[in-house]
């Protein structure tokens, strides 16, 4: 590794960027909508289009939407670096999730430009489409958009994908050259908020992140008998909650025994009939197990099946299992990992190892080239709201350490 430059990005100007650009979708009572492909979000996009060019960048769309700022290497038919993130928002979203990637991209192309730098490799900043939703433009980046199926990228906005993206300057019939590879793209640096309260409660300045976790979920059915909640001795009941009650706990107990801390979560449940003088008949819940190991998952499954058919023979009731999703986890790049180690260090800033527990753009990218993320704090761990924050400090702090990363790669990575 090479000892850090003196080299800072402008504070005010990145933190002005943020505020400017959350004035872009921002509601009455704070909360900021864009979502992706809405008016709010081509007004979003064209404001950065035009940050980029200011900054010196060449700036195109692809056939997903996704904006690309380049900002020409000397060695022209390098692969090129790249960083980014989204703009778009949930419906009720916040100033940072995503939009710090972006910018602080963006503000780290000033910085080299107003200190006559070029690096060695060409430098992108990419702003993704709907990642928030369909996240088609890291996944057709990555190549692993369905073509066949575009009803399972149908925006939120309402209109059909085909539309949604002519109207950006895209085009769903060309979707596969938008695809990617390591010959053109050496490696991708993402910065992002952690959007969890690790980093804050442990008082670390910097999340070093190892990948963005595998995903599993299932929809599970329990078929009991619904009967009179007065009549039905309690020895002759097939209570379909009290199943789902075990199977909740189970799901628990599982992700506990694992050594590697995954999570996992009953976020849904459906209770048929729902009424306080019937014995449960039926229950639908959902199960979201993530971790960063495909074992892991598996091993985890595999249990869980286990304690479903015990549970349907302790309680008399029938379970069914239906998959909904399967995401293989996206390790970060052994290099990028420590590249962002060393830079930490060597800024002073305190950090540790941590893996992403939500869903980026990284997740895709890391399939076709080396990925790394860099987290920074979120005040008391909220997102997805305008109670979302990190301070002007943290959003610099993690600019700086995206800067110098991205320095410390040109030189590790051949021409």
């Amino acid at each position: 590794m090479q000892v850090l430059s003196v080299l800072s990005v402008n504070h005010s100007r990145l933190n002005a960027s943020i505020n400017r650009l959350a004035r872009v979708g921002q509601l009455p009572n704070g909360d900021i909508c864009r979502l992706a492909f809405s008016a709010e979000d081509l007004q979003a996009r064209y404001l950065v289009q035009q940050w980029m060019i200011e900054a010196g960048m060449s700036v195109r769309t692809d056939a997903a939407g996704n904006i690309i700022g380049r900002y020409a290497g000397r060695v022209e038919d390098a692969p090129a670096l790249a960083t980014g993130s989204h703009i778009d928002t949930v419906p009720s979203g916040g100033c940072y999730d995503g939009v710090l990637g972006v910018l602080a991209g963006i503000e780290v192309v000033r910085t080299l430009r107003e200190n006559d730098i070029r690096l060695k490799h060409p430098l992108e900043v990419i702003v993704f489409t709907d990642e928030e939703s369909s996240m088609i433009g890291s996944q057709a980046m990555a190549g692993t958009v369905v073509l066949n199926a575009p009803e399972r990228y149908q925006p939120k906005v309402g209109q059909p994908i085909e539309s949604c993206l002519e109207a950006i300057g895209g085009n769903w019939d060309e979707i596969p050259s938008a695809r990617r590879s390591r010959d053109d793209m050496a490696a991708f640096v993402e910065l992002h908020v952690e959007q969890g309260a690790v980093l804050e409660c442990t008082q670390t300045e910097i999340g070093v992140v190892q990948g963005v976790v595998g995903m599993l979920r299932q929809m599970i059915t329990i078929k009991g008998q619904a009967n009179h909640a007065g009549t039905t001795p309690m020895d002759m009941r097939q209570d379909a909650l009290v199943a789902a009650a075990q199977v909740i706990l189970a799901v628990k107990q599982i992700a506990l025994s694992m050594p590697s801390q995954p999570v996992a979560t009953v976020g849904y449940l459906n209770v048929a009939p729902n009424a306080v003088n019937i014995v449960p008949g039926q229950v639908e819940l959902s199960v979201d197990m993530r971790d960063l190991s495909q074992d892991c998952l598996d091993t985890m499954m595999s249990r869980l099946l286990r304690e479903l058919n015990q549970i349907a023979a302790d309680t008399n009731t029938e379970i069914d299992v239906t998959p909904v999703l399967c995401v293989q986890p996206t390790p970060a790049a052994p290099l990028v990992q420590k590249t962002i180690e060393f830079v930490a260090q060597e800024l002073k800033l305190s950090h540790r190892y941590m893996p992403s527990r939500a869903g980026h753009d990284s997740l895709e990218i890391g399939r076709i080239t080396d990925m790394g993320m860099i987290f920074v704090p979120s005040q008391e761990g909220l997102s997805h709201s305008s109670a979302e924050y990190t301070s002007p400090e943290q959003c610099t702090q993690g600019a700086n350490v995206l800067l110098h990363t991205l320095l410390q790669l040109d030189a590790a990575y051949a021409c």
